[in-house]
């Protein structure tokens, strides 16, 4: 239906696209590789693992040009899967012996920049912890939307080769796919009687960050908690309110945090709303069942998340699943982070060859480093060791 009656709009992009480059390295001269400790790593590895269980064997990784012949097929990881579950809990040495004999590294940069840029942002993400209610009631009056059933959700590589792994979405009128309602549409009741809601809130900025961060638990007024994850969102481009907000000279750019954004919104009650639905992006809803309290929410691969060790990356140049290198500060200590992570996961505000969203989990502290991270930094793609040899491999010399 979509290719054959549906004039799909696409997002028109100011100046050439980012493009991936990758330059081959070598373990040795990644910063802090021998710190790490690398075991650390691989029961977020053996999650990637599980999911690509689940796939065709002739499945693509993905990713952009530069990576996706790299990263091969699922069929090229499942060796690699059975060597790392192999390893004892906690050896590192055998974890750093097995990436190093596997895999290699490849340094990744934005070639559209001249010369090619290799550093990026970091910023983090969390799960966070709310109060509500599975009705309305006293305090809980902000609901928590599933995903309403016209909502179409278009991948627009179908449509245009360019635009592989970018998305819109909106709803179908006049065998048009036009807009679908804005945050401020919304929550100015665009969809008060389509019974979509799923939970209720007490508090709007705790529901605005909700939609930021993608997944949450809910702590339920009749006991329990409910977890909630990503279900669809209304294909409205992400507006950071930070950038808003430094734009209204309300705060200058490197005093932005979410800490900073959130004491804002409290403390300027009358302007908090107008402000939160400058970001027109609105996300949907589900309930995740059956989720242990010590296991994070699963990531756009499907696999959980696991604190400090998942990322969200731009999976236009990033093949998902994949573990990659990174070398960042720490928000807390402004110590050098450097360590194996695995790409999960992506995000809304995701976009470029270096940019990465690192999970740091739920609860306080989590929520602390998530908010204050923003960091520069570097990454190198681990990919199978095999498939790099072969890439390099020099054509045959035609036959006379």
């Amino acid at each position: 239906m979509l290719g054959g009656c549906i004039a799909v709009p696409v997002p028109q992009q100011a100046g050439p696209p980012d493009r991936l480059g990758l330059q081959p390295a070598r373990f040795a001269t990644l910063p802090g590789w021998s710190d790490d400790t690398h075991a650390d790593a691989l029961p977020a590895f053996a999650e990637t693992c599980a999911r690509l269980r689940q796939m065709p064997a002739d499945r693509r990784l993905g990713g952009g040009e530069a990576a996706a012949p790299l990263a091969g097929r699922v069929a090229d990881w499942l060796p690699l899967c059975d060597e790392a579950a192999a390893i004892a809990p906690g050896d590192h040495a055998a974890a750093r012996d097995f990436f190093e004999a596997r895999f290699r590294p490849w340094l990744a940069s934005n070639t559209v920049t001249q010369p090619a840029d290799p550093y990026g942002t970091f910023t983090g993400y969390f799960e966070p912890e709310l109060t509500g209610s599975r009705r309305r009631r006293g305090a809980e009056q902000v609901p928590l939307l599933q995903r309403p059933p016209d909502l179409i959700a278009v991948d627009l590589g179908d449509f245009m080769p360019e635009l592989a792994g970018r998305r819109t979405a909106g709803q179908v009128r006049d065998g048009r796919l036009v807009p679908y309602a804005s945050r401020a549409e919304i929550e100015g009741g665009a969809l008060d009687r389509r019974r979509l809601e799923l939970l209720w809130l007490d508090d709007p900025i705790d529901a605005f960050f909700l939609h930021v961060q993608g997944s949450g638990r809910v702590r339920l007024a009749e006991g329990g908690i409910a977890r909630v994850g990503f279900a669809g969102q209304n294909g409205h481009p992400y507006v950071p309110i930070g950038r808003v907000l430094v734009e209204r000279g309300a705060m200058t750019l490197d005093q932005v945090s979410m800490q900073s954004i959130r004491a804002w919104l409290r403390a300027n009650p009358g302007e908090a709303r107008a402000v939160m639905q400058q970001n027109p992006s609105y996300v949907f809803f589900r309930e995740i069942r059956g989720l242990r309290l010590d296991e994070g929410p699963p990531g756009a691969f499907g696999a959980p998340l696991t604190p400090g060790r998942s990322i969200a990356v731009d999976h236009v140049h990033i093949p998902l699943g994949i573990p990659l290198w990174i070398a960042t500060r720490d928000p807390m200590t402004q110590r050098q982070l450097n360590r194996i992570v695995l790409a999960q996961d992506v995000g809304g505000a995701i976009r470029g060859p270096v940019r990465g969203d690192l999970f740091w989990g739920w609860g306080e502290e989590a929520a602390e480093a998530a908010g204050r991270m923003r960091e520069r930094g570097l990454w190198w793609l681990l990919l199978p060791a095999e498939l790099g040899r072969v890439a390099e491999a020099p054509a045959p010399t035609p036959a006379r």
